[in-house]
Parts: structure tokens; C-alpha cells; sequence
């Protein structure tokens, strides 16, 4: 079975951005996150003991996102990175993190980074 925990559209407002101001003001960015995990002993147990505590995900993200970064590759490697720390049985991650207004002239929603990961990936770590 393949199974997954996810985080869909969670808003938040960071200082993120190559731009002083963007990091000075700051701004909106959402983030969309779906982690490989095995669900099914929480299926038959109905216990939040076993299984991934999206709100504790929540969390990790929340605190990823108030570090200001220059760009959104690393704001999502640093998520990741985490995740993995934090959750050693979660076995992938895909990852949309949207800078939701971007300062760059265009009429958009939003300009960002999707990554998808399989978890050891040699990358994250160089």
C-alpha cells in the first residue's frame, strides 16, 4: 500500500526574498506538502500515537518558514531536511512552496520551487 500525510495550501507571511525589501517587508507564501508514510497501523488502531501528527508537521514547517532565506530552494531543502530529521519513517517528500505576488512586473498568482524527494536522498546533504 502507498500511503501519504499531507499539508495542502498552508499560508504563511515570510521575509523570504532576493530583494531587501521583500526581506525587510516581507510577504505571502503557501506551502503544499505530501510525505510518503505507511498509515496502515493508525487505520486499524484509530490512535494519533500511530501515525504522523500533521500538526506537529505543521510545526516544523512553521518554524522552517520564519528563517528569512534568499531563495525558496532553500527555505524547501531546509523543510526537507527537517522532515527528515524529525520523521525517519516518512519515505518521500513532495514539496510546493509559492511566493504568492512575487515583485517581478508579471500579473500572477505566484512564482515558486516544487521539489519531490525520496528520503536519503545523497543531495539534500551536500
Amino acid at each position: 500500500m502507498i500511503s501519504y500525510i499531507t499539508l495542502d495550501e498552508v499560508h504563511f507571511y515570510a521575509f523570504h526574498g532576493v530583494l531587501p525589501q521583500e526581506r525587510n517587508v516581507g510577504g505571502d507564501f503557501v506551502v503544499s506538502l505530501r510525505m510518503g508514510y505507511d498509515i496502515s497501523l493508525a487505520m486499524q488502531s484509530d490512535d494519533v500515537k500511530d501515525t504522523l501528527n500533521y500538526a506537529e508537521v505543521y510545526e516544523l514547517v512553521k518554524r522552517e518558514m520564519a528563517i528569512p532565506s534568499q531563495l525558496l530552494e532553500h527555505v524547501a531543502g531546509r523543510i526537507v531536511r527537517a522532515i527528515e530529521t524529525a520523521y525517519p519513517v516518512v519515505t518521500s517528500v513532495d514539496l510546493t512552496l509559492t511566493k504568492v505576488n512575487p515583485p517581478m512586473g508579471a500579473d500572477c498568482r505566484g512564482a515558486g520551487v516544487e521539489i519531490h524527494v525520496k528520503m536519503n536522498d545523497e543531495t539534500l546533504r551536500t
